[in-house]
């Protein structure tokens, strides 16, 4: 059986994670880069140890060399600064757009024909520069937000309702940030639309724990931030890649005239398989999820176009 190559770049929290789960379902044979080599080989030899224990046969190695990435059919990019105490949004978006463009430019040197996940925030304006210094086709290279974002948002009504939250379906569009769009038109439980299930009070409530959900898991853990869930979150797209499970999924997808938008790598939900994002898929909003969308698109559309000054800036 043939199983793909996977690489992620980045071997910390979220990288290693995330790797652990891959190799659990054996999506392929895994290979973890990161600047620190020592971190990168022992966390693979690590993973790999667990195999006889969860029951999994694949190979993780760990490098700092991209030669390594060669013949990649999926990349991840988790690499870069997480947002300090102190920082603001504009710093942390240049430190993070020369670790990412400097990522783009290996993996389009040494694994030409992979597909790309960014992970690394500030997201949206990320994965545009990730696409841009590649030169990949837009469908091969997207962001993962929305999965993880959706499932918050799926915990929170379970919770909420005291029902499985395998029953629950939700769906979170826009930035990845304070001004995402939690669609609860769109959210279900066991088929049954929430408007039936929970007042406007609530589902308000909901949308806003979504929102700073990301900011709650700091908050608690006081250092760091999360990785289980945005783990299991890239999980689920490179399976759908991989697989070629075509799942409709909430990704930073790039738009061209979809939702009127063009030149822009925001959240939306699309058909994620074998050949990428293989079509975005509109669904109606209210006219104030509409206006919160578009409040979303103006603060992405700033964000990419200081990181293309940052590129400019640093020659990419």
């Amino acid at each position: 059986m043939h199983l793909p190559k996977i690489t992620i770049v980045g071997a910390g929290q979220v990288g290693s994670t995330a790797a652990h789960l891959m190799a659990k379902k054996e999506l392929g044979n895994l290979v973890l880069l990161d600047i620190d080599a020592g971190m990168a080989q022992g966390k693979a030899l690590d993973i790999a140890e667990a195999g006889p224990v969860d029951g999994f046969d694949v190979t993780v190695t760990g490098t700092d060399d991209y030669a390594d990435i060669e013949g990649s059919e999926v990349v991840v990019i988790t690499a870069g600064s997480p947002r300090l105490p102190g920082m603001d949004r504009a710093e942390l978006l240049r430190k993070n757009v020369r670790v990412v463009a400097d990522a783009a430019r290996q993996i389009a040197h040494h694994a030409p024909d992979a597909y790309i996940i960014v992970v690394t925030n500030p997201l949206d304006a990320m994965v545009c520069a990730a696409q841009e210094v590649s030169g990949f086709p837009a469908r091969r290279v997207m962001g993962m937000a929305g999965v993880l974002d959706s499932a918050r948002m799926r915990r929170f009504i379970a919770e909420e309702l005291g029902v499985s939250g395998k029953d629950v379906t939700a769906m979170v569009l826009g930035g990845h940030g304070d001004r995402m769009v939690p669609v609860t038109g769109s959210s279900t439980v066991g088929g049954i639309p929430l408007t039936e299930l929970l007042s406007q009070e609530r589902r308000d409530a909901i949308v806003e724990r979504t929102r700073h959900g990301g900011g709650e898991v700091v908050e608690l853990l006081k250092t760091g931030s999360a990785y289980y869930a945005p783990g299991a979150s890239i999980v689920e797209m490179v399976e759908s890649i991989v697989r070629d499970q075509r799942r409709i999924r909430p990704v930073a997808a790039f738009l061209n005239g979809e939702y009127g938008l063009s030149d822009l790598y925001i959240g939306v939900p699309a058909i994620i398989g074998a050949e990428g994002v293989e079509r975005v898929v509109e669904i109606r909003l209210t006219a104030a999820e509409r206006q919160h969308f578009e409040e979303s698109v103006a603060a992405v559309r700033g964000m990419i176009a200081e990181a293309r000054q940052g590129l400019d800036a640093n020659g990419s």
